[in-house]
């Protein structure tokens, strides 16, 4: 039995104002791709399908196709939602689509039976688990005493009927403890999300979502597998895959990673602004990508946004590192200042903005435009 795990699509998604939404096509179809050509027997997406309560028509009309392309080629999906996710709005259609292979899990009504595949080695058993709360469990079991996300998870956990002898896998979005997380992420104030990964001990394989890191928790069939695209700038160091993972007999269970290209990725440049608009710094480097451009001049460069988008058209962020940027001075009123001349005022202000001393060409440039103020002065 093979299954690919996917989660946290975010379709719809803009970074840094800008659409993903090419991007997602085209990473979707090559997972489509690679789950008819591993001949994989299902896929498992671990939640935020949609990167907003209310997503756009056309996020909507994207997921319809990846859905669709996958029923035809006769490969079943097992899909819960996640944080992002509009529980009621995803769910809708999920009876009907259930004929087409599409099982689709939105909204907690209670202990849902498991899907069954079955293969050489008897019944495996998929559990879905939507995102959470406690507030959203209790009002499905209101004699429930949970206080914690923890307690919800591990309640909503301790309703199935889990036969210990079998192959079991569930789907869920939650916070594990000990995942690292990173800036395009929703989490709560405090850790107040996060669960134990003890709770999930009944499972042979644990699909999830909800941290966009490929990591596992603790063993190596505790997974999440990370989103397919990157997010955020703090991603930019992510290698981003899939995970496909393979059931033998009772307890033996294989995950392979396997990377996935984007059309464009997303990525940080560091130079100057004459080093990184060198034809041999660029040359050979994808320069449609989403970059992040730090430049380390001294002196900011005019119009660089519009100058360095002529090379790099998806110039998503530009920032400066120099001794400006990285000094933590606060400005103040200058010590005596009746007693400075207007040269050095102008030096104390500088330094203290710049985090450097004026050049004497600036000193040279500031003292020959203060006579001409003076020397035009009534």
């Amino acid at each position: 039995m093979k299954l690919l795990h996917l989660s946290d699509l975010h379709i719809g998604k803009r970074v840094n104002g800008c659409s993903m939404l090419d991007d997602q096509r085209y990473i979707l179809n090559k997972l489509q791709e690679l789950a008819i050509e591993e001949t994989v027997d299902g896929v498992l997406l671990a939640g935020d399908l949609y990167d907003k309560p209310v997503p756009p028509a056309e996020a909507v009309s994207l997921l319809d196709e990846f859905f669709t392309g996958l029923s035809r080629g006769g490969i079943p999906v097992f899909a819960i939602s996640g944080n992002h996710d509009s529980p009621e709005r995803l769910n809708f259609g999920s009876r009907l689509m259930e004929g087409t292979g599409i099982h689709l899990a939105a909204v907690y009504q209670g202990a849902r039976e498991p899907i069954v595949l079955r293969d050489a080695y008897g019944p495996l058993n998929i559990y879905l688990l939507p995102y959470l709360k406690p507030a959203v469990l209790r009002r499905v079991y209101p004699e429930a005493e949970v206080t914690t996300y923890e307690d919800a998870v591990a309640y909503a956990i301790g309703r199935w009927e889990i036969d210990p002898t079998q192959r079991n896998v569930l789907v869920a979005h939650q916070f594990v403890v000990g995942g690292t997380t990173c800036e395009s992420e929703e989490l709560s104030v405090g850790g107040l999300d996060q669960v134990g990964a003890q709770v999930f001990d009944a499972f042979d394989y644990v699909a999830l979502g909800h941290l966009h890191g490929p990591q596992k928790i603790g063993r190596e069939t505790l997974r999440y597998c990370g989103t397919p695209l990157k997010y955020s700038f703090s991603e930019c160091r992510h290698q981003k895959s899939a995970c496909l993972v393979e059931f033998g007999e009772k307890g033996n269970v294989t995950v392979r990673t396997i990377p996935i290209q984007p059309l464009r990725d997303l990525r940080e440049i560091r130079g100057t602004y004459d080093a990184v608009t060198a034809k041999s710094f660029y040359d050979g480097t994808n320069t449609e990508d989403y970059l992040h451009v730090i430049l380390t001049d001294q002196e900011d460069v005019p119009e660089a946004m519009g100058r360095l988008r002529a090379i790099y058209p998806n110039v998503m962020k530009l920032t400066y590192d120099n001794l400006r940027t990285q000094s933590s001075q606060e400005v103040w009123g200058a010590e005596r200042p009746e007693t400075k001349s207007p040269l050095e005022l102008f030096r104390d202000f500088y330094q203290l903005q710049n985090n450097q001393p004026m050049s004497r060409e600036q000193e040279d440039f500031l003292l020959g435009l203060m006579e001409t103020i003076w020397e035009g002065e009534p």
